[in-house]
């Protein structure tokens, strides 16, 4: 593989870019009554990643079957504090009931994100679903709450956690690329596709650069602070990522980032990512 330099520390769903030519001048433009369409795509950067590797994760659903940990088995037990799953991108909780069936084995109060398709502006996302959704977890539980997100889940819980630090005790992210997207051409096409979508459907609602690491919301400016010290943060990657550059899955602190073997789809399933998953939300008890 191909050694490059760490990428750079961005937020957002997809990263800027570097190679783009410089922005050239352009003169006063005149105030115009034609609609406004839709910006023209970017280029960005493409990983060089196989998706057929991604093929491999319903072996990973089967292992973890088979392994003690599934059942409960060598890993902490919890306090009964809520733990928040989010899905990535295109994904709904539905495919994250393993995790949410397995975090309640072990002793914590697990919550669907209720979202529904993640193919949404995420900062309506947060404002409209999720944060109802923690807002039930902090009263039904009465203490903070844990977050756990797959991929673009991830990258959300991120954001979530950095908004609302005095309400959450952790944030572990699943394959997520929290320092921008370079990711499989098929992917970011289909993340074009829901960008424009979501630019048509909402118009003045949304911002013009919404979707894209461009973007002035909320949701990124939550996404670039830094996780408060009391907060138990993990960022959980695998090497052999066909979805995206596994180096925009770390945050550079040999702390938090944990290396595991598997796919970046069967991260939910992954037992080596939920022996960790327990012992950082155990880690996180202590710390209270």
């Amino acid at each position: 593989m191909q050694h490059l330099p760490p990428p750079p520390r961005r937020g957002g769903l997809v990263d800027p870019g570097t190679n783009l030519p410089p922005k050239k001048k352009k003169a006063a433009a005149r105030p115009s009554t034609t609609k406004q369409r839709p910006s023209t795509p970017r280029r960005y950067p493409e990983a060089d990643t196989s998706l057929w590797t991604e093929a491999l994760f319903g072996a990973e659903i089967l292992i973890l079957h088979a392994t003690p940990v599934y059942y409960g088995l060598g890993v902490p037990r919890g306090d009964s504090s809520a733990v928040v799953i989010i899905p990535g991108f295109l994904g709904t909780d539905l495919y994250l009931t393993e995790l949410y069936a397995w975090l309640g084995r072990i002793g914590y109060r697990p919550y669907f994100s209720g979202i529904g398709i993640n193919a949404e502006c995420p900062n309506l996302l947060i404002q409209r679903r999720l944060n109802q959704t923690i807002d039930q977890a902090l009263a039904e539980t009465g203490r903070k709450i844990h977050l756990i997100g797959h991929s673009l889940g991830g990258v959300i819980a991120r954001s979530l956690a950095g908004a609302r630090p005095k309400d959450v005790a952790s944030v572990t992210t699943l394959a997520a690329p929290i320092r921008g997207t370079v990711a499989n051409r098929a992917v970011l096409h289909a993340a074009e596709a829901v960008r424009l979508r979501i630019l048509e459907e909402h118009g003045r609602g949304v911002l013009p650069d919404c979707y894209t690491g461009r973007c002035t919301c909320n949701f990124l400016d939550s996404l670039r602070r830094k996780v408060p010290d009391s907060m138990v943060e993990t960022a959980i990657y695998t090497r052999h990522d066909g979805i995206v550059d596994w180096r925009y899955c770390m945050t550079m602190n040999p702390e938090v980032d944990v290396e595991v073997p598997g796919t970046h789809i069967g991260m939910a399933f992954n037992p080596a990512a939920y022996t960790i998953v327990a012992e950082r939300l155990a880690s996180a008890q202590s710390t209270k």
